[in-house]
């Protein structure tokens, strides 16, 4: 490696696959703010790419020295990956970085150009997308063929879950690096406004099937019709769904269902985390989800459904229920009532093995690893 004055020259790296930094829209963007500003402060440099409009320009806690590039793409929900990606690639191709760090194997499409011009590729694949209920055939289809693209022409893998790392072994020959998603320790944080402090239940969650959104809906009416208090986070997205449309009349019909939309604001979902009597994590594809390890992290009493996913984040310190209404609202009334030191347990086993600096240092030293060279 050179040297300038004596100090090692900054490594570079580029981030692409996110809607860019600083961004609250999912894990991969939870995952960029805190690894971009580790690895500047680390003597990197360090450029994420993303879409316009995506970003926070006024977030007080951006890093000065992370370097964002907008590139243009098309905004749907069937192109915006690849397009966006695409753009993104090629931008960086021109700058050539040293290694680039690539979320979501829908871009392991223009991988090949990446490797044409010698740069290295770290790719985090995420979840197994084609899965996922909210993807039509096509769309299916093209993740499938974007994970062996991504099989066939990464340079390493990085698998946020153990049971994701099995299944691209098995399926796809490959096997790569475990590093999770963190989780932020939470300060003492007063309660939201109107809710009472280990009394109500919340979820946490994109209004997508796979989350057991609508069977949370369902089992939300017997809990608030017997004076429990619901908190429903969470969104379709900018342009709305039927499952909105039902969150909004569950508000409406139920004094004590209160839905806030999604939100931005860490501090305020860190406090409902917190002072929650019972947190629904019904996600049942992907692998480590980054709300579920900061519900942990906040001290969350946790009810999930019963996946591979969610038994090996969280051990042995929740309740584990199937996609049903009633076993949902029968799990959730059991941690109401029986709490015990599921909020503690919560808490260590989100110190020890999902902590963000942890995570961060993981990255950094594969993404300068020679087994990349």
């Amino acid at each position: 490696m050179t040297r300038q004055h004596g100090k090692a020259a900054p490594r570079s790296v580029a981030i692409v696959g996110t809607r860019g930094y600083p961004s609250y829209y999912g894990g991969f963007e939870t995952a960029v703010r805190r690894l971009a500003p580790f690895l500047a402060d680390n003597n990197w440099n360090v450029v994420v790419y993303g879409r316009p409009g995506a970003t926070r320009n006024d977030d007080p806690s951006t890093h000065p020295s992370v370097q964002t590039v907008e590139t243009r793409g098309i905004s749907s929900n069937s192109l915006s990956t690849l397009s966006f990606g695409l753009t993104s690639v090629i931008h960086a191709v021109r700058h050539k970085p040293d290694v680039t760090l690539v979320m979501n194997v829908a871009n392991g499409f223009w991988l090949p150009l990446l490797k044409l011009r010698g740069i290295r590729t770290v790719v985090n694949v995420d979840g197994i997308e084609w899965h996922r209920a909210k993807w039509g055939r096509l769309a299916k289809a093209v993740f499938r063929w974007g994970a062996r693209l991504t099989a066939k022409h990464a340079d390493h893998l990085v698998f946020d879950a153990r049971a994701i790392q099995d299944f691209w072994l098995r399926e796809f020959g490959r096997d790569g690096t475990f590093i999770p998603y963190g989780g932020d320790p939470v300060p003492d944080l007063p309660v939201e406004s109107g809710l009472s402090s280990g009394k109500y239940v919340l979820m946490v969650a994109r209004f997508v099937p796979e989350n057991s959104v609508s069977e949370f809906f369902k089992a939300s009416v017997g809990l608030a019709e017997s004076g429990i208090d619901v908190v429903i986070v969470g969104s379709s997205g900018s342009d709305g769904g039927p499952l909105d449309d039902q969150a909004r009349e569950l508000d409406a019909a139920f004094p004590t269902i209160h839905w806030l939309g999604h939100l931005s604001d860490d501090q305020r979902l860190f406090s409902l985390w917190q002072h929650a009597g019972a947190y629904f994590h019904g996600h049942s594809v992907g692998g480590t989800n980054p709300a579920l390890v900061q519900a942990m992290a906040a001290g969350a009493p946790v009810v999930a459904r019963d996946t591979v996913y969610n038994r090996e984040v969280l051990g042995d310190t929740g309740i584990f229920c199937e996609p049903s209404a009633n076993d949902i609202a029968r799990s959730i009334r059991d941690m109401l009532d029986n709490p015990g030191d599921a909020s503690v347990k919560a808490v260590e086993r989100s110190r020890l093995h999902y902590g963000w600096d942890g995570v961060c240092a993981d990255y950094e030293t594969l993404l300068k690893s020679d087994a990349l060279s």
